[in-house]
């Protein structure tokens, strides 16, 4: 999930967003979305790929010609100019933060909302899952698309991370607050041994 995307990233992504749409409506966008992620994929698994894309010595004409190659019958005609206007501008290297504007301008159109969910695990079963993304989709008016991490400093319980919004269900966290409570009511005139009776 984006932490933060750039306006030249965002400006990018809405004329993709928009000629992706004129063109196939929501299945097009749809459509785009998935084949910029999966380009997106192999630049990221791939050091040489990411170094075409990033490096400002590579020639922009030799680049054009290695892009053609690598992608040319493997994504729509349509990315693949995108992608050489892009490296045309000196902007190619934005192409994976233009992912992540166009993936965001792609779930709210579709009434989405990305959550990561941590856990000491990296996942949890198909019924608190399913649980999960009912109460969610509840509280904020949005089908989450669910992301789940591993966090192995965790104990259990879980954390959610939307937007910016940091929730904390984890066993520390409430292990935390019912140690503040305790002392608040400690420090109010309570011994020690109120607590223990």
């Amino acid at each position: 999930m984006p932490t933060q995307i750039d306006q030249v990233a965002s400006v990018y992504a809405r004329s993709l967003f928009e000629l992706a749409r004129e063109l196939g409506g929501d299945a097009g966008v749809a459509s785009m979305g998935a084949e910029l992620r999966e380009v997106c994929g192999i630049v990221r698994a791939d050091g040489r790929a990411l170094e075409l894309f990033r490096s400002p010595i590579v020639d922009p004409g030799q680049r054009a010609a290695s892009l053609k190659r690598t992608f040319g019958g493997r994504v729509t005609d349509t990315l693949l100019n995108f992608m050489l206007v892009l490296n045309r501008k000196g902007r190619l290297a934005e192409l994976l933060s233009i992912e992540d504007a166009y993936e965001a301008l792609e779930q709210q159109a579709f009434g989405r909302i990305e959550v990561d969910v941590f856990t000491a695990g990296g996942t949890v079963d198909e019924a608190t899952k399913a649980t999960l993304a009912a109460d969610l989709k509840k509280s904020l008016g949005k089908e989450p698309v669910l992301h789940f991490y591993t966090d192995p400093a965790m104990i259990g319980g879980l954390k959610l991370r939307i937007g910016d919004q940091l929730i904390d269900g984890s066993v520390a966290a409430q292990l935390r607050r019912m140690r503040s409570a305790l002392l608040d009511r400690g420090l109010g005139g309570r011994d020690a041994g109120t607590f223990l009776s």
